[in-house]
């Protein structure tokens, strides 16, 4: 799985590459700005996955495509081969899927086991309509080693709402059985060098051979299938003369027979006769942010908009007399206080005059933003005096004011009940910069100094070790965090193991560049118990539309030192543009308060922007653990209920031979807040990367509190994406 490559080569061509290579690992086109629609038949309804994990019949795909957004998880089993693909539904029309396969008792490349990763990604060009199928186009490991590359078009037409049938073209493997002829040339063989990169020479050239297959619906439930294959197997079954193998099963038709059953609407279960000599299931868990277990809001209600009464009916409550006492803003405070407490939002101060309120408050209560400033609007109209026409929020986060969110109270009072109140609310509200504290302003005393622990679970997980693919390590962690002054945090873990399979991994890191994520291995065997985290980190607001942060201690499980950022956002705006600069020095292994030799200094220039649709890019430039310099791309789709799923891609300085196994780090990341389960309102989130190889060129420290993701929430983009919760 590894090949020479000239360490030499830094030429601008190929500095053209890596960037063709880098925007094909990220795989998406811009966002089109069309959106969805949460139809649930499109859940109960939606096509089958195969054996690769991607929407088709059994071995071959089809030119269908899930529910946009769904994110699904199969496995799948036949003669000696395991393949184990995470597929995401991009957008409508694009499909885009991640593959780790085991070959066993292949005797392949010098392993007994073969273990191979692969990317696949596809295009629907055509929906069906009443008279034309549905067409796709699609390619098959289109980085990776090769091994399981690819290409497709295919039609599918609905016959009858039970009957489905579908007939295509494959080159690669899907065109080397029973062959038509090469209509597109020759195709070249593989440069697979040390795997990752797309070769785009074979790409539709070559031998092409048609699959065809039928689907019939017996019921909601269980549907039956048939499929003639284009694949002809030819490393499995030992009959490729320039890639020797060692047969894992005997090919001996090109049909296949079976049945998929939908346990529900999450789970499907699929049974396979293959190739005329082999048993085969398929395990498939699909979900979709737009469809969550359970619908609605299961939160307590908000209290109703208390409105004032009528101006010339009651003149003498509309008065302002209260505004000249010195404990105005301080019983206002404590007033405000006892309404938003028990729905989790701290008030951190409290500013009042006769037409206004300035009210900053801290979260740790619900997932939607919109839904925090939606309970202290309410909580104003019942706690300030009926003079006070103007609300302004500030919604606070790590004791820096993120946004203001400046509301009317008479557009309050008017909207509750109206049908298009959200709407209507979002046309006059406005969204700005925050600005410091108002003189005067009311503190809560009871807020500073301000400490928090917890004692709870810990899980790690690590990816792709042949011996082993999946591994992980679950224990105890002990966590504090102390705030004496509003943005000057003192935070701390640490972690006891209590079970763990990743220390028992016997493959010693090699590496051309310094250990700086592959001696993980050393800090697995070592480390226990040992210390996470253990940092101070300041916040604060240099100027208008600036945010800082600095950070020094124990800074991540590798690594120590000091970190500064500074980020520019206008809370208006889409763009963002922020700088990182790290002084950092390799942590021992044993995760106590020593350190190694190994020190660097690494930082970024990052850009971001939010796109329509829920789609962020960023782009990070600068320096890299490793002292290699180059750029990342991130882009992540997030869903309005706090859904994320994203890839990115780092090329750099770092020859691909130097790097080693992959050629560049890239990989995957999805988060999904734990609200989505439970439909109470609950910060928390599960979240994981997953990267085909961990390498040690393109590394980045991982430092908690970044800027843009702390405050951004606050920001009109994303107050806009959830707003219409601000009345739950």
């Amino acid at each position: 799985m590894t090949a020479k490559a000239d360490a030499k080569d830094r030429s601008p061509r190929r500095g053209l590459r890596r960037a063709g290579y880098a925007a094909l690992v990220v795989c998406v086109t811009l966002p089109t700005g069309v959106r969805a629609q949460e139809d649930v038949s499109a859940f109960t309804d939606r096509p089958s996955l195969n054996f690769y994990g991607v929407t088709g019949l059994i071995d071959m795909p089809s030119a269908q495509g899930q529910p946009d957004g769904q994110l699904s998880v199969t496995v799948s089993h036949f003669g000696g081969l395991t393949r184990s693909t995470l597929t995401f539904q991009i957008l409508p029309r694009i499909e885009g899927s991640f593959r780790y396969s085991q070959f066993s008792g292949l005797n392949f490349a010098g392993f007994p086991d073969y273990f191979d990763r692969s990317f696949d990604i596809s295009l629907r060009l055509l929906n069906e309509s009443r008279y034309l199928p549905a067409v796709k186009v699609g390619l098959q490991d289109f980085v990776g080693t090769g091994l399981l590359s690819g290409e497709y078009l295919v039609a599918t037409k609905t016959l009858s709402p039970r009957l489905k049938v579908t007939a295509g073209l494959g080159w690669g493997r899907l065109g080397s059985a029973h062959s038509i002829g090469s209509p597109f040339g020759n195709r070249p063989a593989a440069d697979i060098g040390t795997g990752g990169k797309p070769n785009f020479g074979q790409w539709f050239r070559g031998p092409a051979s048609p699959f065809a297959g039928i689907e019939y619906r017996v019921n909601d439930k269980l549907s039956l299938l048939a499929e003639y294959s284009s694949d002809a197997y030819d490393i499995e079954t030992g009959n490729d003369p320039r890639r020797p193998s060692t047969a894992m099963f005997d090919r001996k038709s090109p049909l296949n027979f079976g049945f998929n059953y939908r346990i529900n609407d999450a789970v499907t279960l699929g049974g396979y006769y293959m190739y005329g000599s082999e048993v085969g299931l398929n395990l498939n868990i699909s979900l979709n942010p737009y469809n969550p277990p359970r619908r609605g809001s299961q939160g307590p209600a908000p209290i109703p908009v208390s409105a004032r009464p009528d101006r010339q009916a009651s003149p003498d409550i509309w008065g302002t007399a209260w505004s000249q006492s010195p404990k105005a803003s301080s019983n206002l405070l404590a007033t405000v206080s006892a309404q938003l407490e028990p729905q989790g939002i701290i008030v951190e101060s409290l500013a009042a005059t006769a037409s206004s309120v300035d009210v900053r408050v801290r979260n740790s209560g619900f997932d939607a933003p919109a839904q925090m400033v939606g309970r202290v609007m309410r909580a104003l109209t019942l706690s300030m005096p009926a003079s006070v026409e103007t609300f302004r929020i500030v919604p606070v986060v790590s004791g820096i004011p993120s946004s203001a969110v400046t509301l009317r109270r008479s557009d309050i009072e008017a909207l509750e009940s109206a049908p298009d109140a959200s709407d209507r609310l979002l046309a006059v509200a406005g969204i700005t910069n925050a600005g410091p504290r108002p003189a005067g302003s009311a503190l809560n005393d009871e807020l500073f100094p301000r400490f928090s622990w917890n004692l709870g679970p810990y899980l790690r997980q690590s990816y792709f070790d042949p011996s082993r693919p999946f591994r992980f390590e679950f224990g105890a962690e002990l966590s504090a965090a102390f705030e004496p002054v509003p943005g000057l945090i003192f935070s701390g873990a640490v972690q006891k193991k209590v079970y763990s399979s990743i220390d028992d991994s016997t493959r010693v890191p090699g590496s051309r560049l310094p250990g700086v994520r592959t001696d993980g291995y050393y800090y697995d065997k070592e480390g226990d118990p040992g210390i996470a985290n253990l940092q101070a980190a300041y916040y604060f607001r240099p100027g208008e539309n600036l945010y800082g942060r600095i950070t020094a201690g124990y800074l991540e499980r590798m690594f120590g030192g000091v970190s500064g950022e500074i980020l520019y956002k206008q809370p208006g705006s889409r763009f963002a543009i922020g700088a990182e600069l790290n002084y950092v020095k390799q942590r021992d292994y044993d995760l106590m308060f020593g350190f190694r030799d190994y020190d660097v200094v690494t930082g970024h220039v990052s850009g971001y922007y939010a796109f329509d649709n829920g789609f962020h890019v960023q782009v990070d430039v600068g320096r890299y653990l490793a002292g290699d310099y180059g750029a990342t791309l991130i882009l992540d789709r997030e869903f309005r209920n706090g859904w994320s799923v994203g890839v990115f891609a780092t090329l750099t300085d770092v020859p691909f031979s130097d790097f080693g196994e992959g050629s560049f780090d890239k990989g995957i990341r999805l988060k999904i807040p734990v609200s989505w389960f439970l439909g109470n309102s609950d910060r928390r989130t599960i979240a994981t990367t997953v990267r085909p190889i961990t390498r040690d060129g393109g590394a980045k420290l991982n430092v908690a509190g970044r800027l843009y993701e702390q405050v951004r929430g606050y920001h009109r983009n994303a107050l806009e994406d959830q707003w219409g919760r601000v009345w739950r």
